[in-house]
């Protein structure tokens, strides 16, 4: 509140005196309780007197000096805030303050301060305590914690460290243990004395070199055992027992063991299941082979297949093609960093018995002179079934278009119609599969074009050819196209 002391009139009116205005901002402190709290009253005796010119004040002689309040307010004043460059009156400063991008805001996720007109940044992009989704496991954590996740996650995708197969992080220890071809392990004669180690896919190669080495080493084991149940002592005479040193010995001392004799069968059964398995194993080596032969005879007959069954739907459309060109996002984008889009559509026949025909498609380079980003279509011959019955050069009328996808009737298709130049290599009977020699237009229809109806829909362009060889050239020209010059053959 600002406060002024009231004045005699003579007060206000005497020449080279202005009047004294105390002005103090407080939100119900009167004048005299500020000046008492600032030490210039001194006590009750002393009166209430003004802090200015020390003379005894009244309650009745102040009151607020509204005028004072609106030159204070009407001040221009700068934002305070950092980065802010407004300016204004100060009765407006604490609504600017309220919606001021720059003013400091604190973030829910990590309790940092930061800009409002960068809250939402931070909180999207740079707050470590943003919550983000693990796209392995789905779960969710902050930021700053999905490293330590990410090295954890059993459901991460993983490389084996000897093979480089890909799997989940928790089917590891299994691949490992069981599957994995090149993780090292142990001979499975280890525990009897064989010191190798090698990769699992060589462990059965080494289990099969090695029997007689493996059952040696598997019979002293036994007869260690044997000699150490029948001489529990370990020292004579404060020396290790050393069966070697008697081995003049007669083993045949051994023989009326019946644990040795025991040892013996073991021994003898085990060797008769290695060969056994032996067997079994060089059988399935046979019969996987003999099945893979079979594999691939089974694929070589269904790419055959496969073949068969495009060529008879190329002979169903009579002429009348529409190629579906997908992801064409994809193909733009290439275009745009510059790289060239060629692409050519499977072939189609004209009729059965007709000509084998393909469609051939160019997105022109942003560099390229004279047709620029410029879609280009061309028209192929191909080696078809037919050949030999149908009359060379192949002569007709071609009508090419890029298909409005708009619902409703009143589509506005891309339409250009030529006709064949026999005396063109394009339109000779095919030597080699397809055609090298095209024919079309260069400069068919712009990109910018392609955003003035839905030539797009689905990411997906739809190409139309429509081919009516001499026999049926009556039939277009009653429709009253009118073909112009083509850009030739490339």
């Amino acid at each position: 509140m600002v406060l002024h002391r009231s004045t005699s009139n003579a007060e206000r009116t005497r020449p080279g005196r202005r009047i004294q205005l105390l002005v103090v901002t407080a939100l119900s402190a009167p004048c005299h309780e500020l000046a008492a709290e600032r030490g210039q009253l001194r006590g009750p005796d002393a009166g209430h007197k003004c802090p200015v010119d020390n003379e005894i004040l009244l309650e009745n002689q102040l009151f607020p000096d509204n005028f004072a309040k609106r030159e204070i307010l009407s001040l221009m004043v700068k934002c305070p805030n950092k980065g802010c460059s407004m300016k204004m009156e100060l009765r407006h400063l604490e609504d600017h303050q309220l919606q001021c991008d720059f003013s400091t805001v604190e973030c829910l996720q990590c309790q940092g301060t930061f800009p409002k007109n960068r809250l939402k940044e931070h909180m999207t992009q740079e707050c470590l305590r943003r919550q983000v989704c693990c796209p392995n496991c789905a779960t969710s954590m902050a930021y700053e914690d999905k490293e330590l996740h990410d090295q954890t996650c059993p459901l991460a995708n993983i490389y084996c460290e000897y093979c480089n197969t890909v799997l989940i992080r928790e089917q590891m220890p299994n691949h490992y243990d069981n599957d994995c071809p090149t993780a090292p392990v142990s001979c499975f004669y280890s525990a009897f004395g064989c010191p190798e180690k090698m990769q699992r896919n060589e462990l059965a190669r080494h289990m099969q070199e090695f029997t007689q080495l493996h059952m040696r080493l598997m019979a002293q084991k036994f007869q260690n055992i044997s000699v150490t149940a029948a001489n529990p002592v370990p020292f004579i005479n404060g020396l290790p027992f050393e069966p070697a040193l008697f081995s003049h010995v007669s083993h045949a001392a051994y023989n009326c063991n019946p644990e040795v004799e025991n040892f013996k069968e073991t021994i003898q059964q085990l060797e008769g299941r290695l060969v056994r398995q032996d067997h079994q194993i060089r059988e399935l080596i046979a019969k996987m082979e003999t099945q893979n032969t079979h594999v691939a005879e089974l694929k070589r007959t269904i790419r055959n297949l496969e073949e068969k069954i495009t060529e008879m739907e190329a002979q169903q459309c009579n002429g009348i093609y529409i190629w579906k060109i997908e992801k064409f996002s994809e193909l733009q984008k290439t275009q745009e960093e510059e790289r060239p889009v060629v692409i050519h559509s499977p072939g189609f026949y004209t009729g059965k018995p007709g000509y084998k025909l393909c469609l051939r498609l160019h997105i022109q380079l942003p560099t390229a002179q004279r047709c620029a980003n410029f879609i280009s279509l061309f028209v192929h011959t191909m080696q078809g079934e037919y050949d030999g019955h149908l009359p060379w050069p192949f002569q007709g009328t071609i009508r090419l278009s890029i298909l409005d996808q708009s619902e409703g009737p009143e589509r506005q298709n891309r339409e250009e119609v030529m006709e064949t130049k026999p005396e063109l290599l394009a339109f000779q009977k095919p030597t080699v599969h397809r055609n090298p020699k095209g024919f079309g237009y260069v400069t068919f229809m712009h990109l910018e074009t392609l955003k003035q109806r839905t030539f797009i829909k689905d990411d997906t362009l739809l190409v139309r050819c429509e081919v009516l060889t001499r026999l049926d050239l009556s039939s277009v020209r009653r429709e009253g196209f009118q073909a112009r010059s083509t850009d030739g053959a490339m």
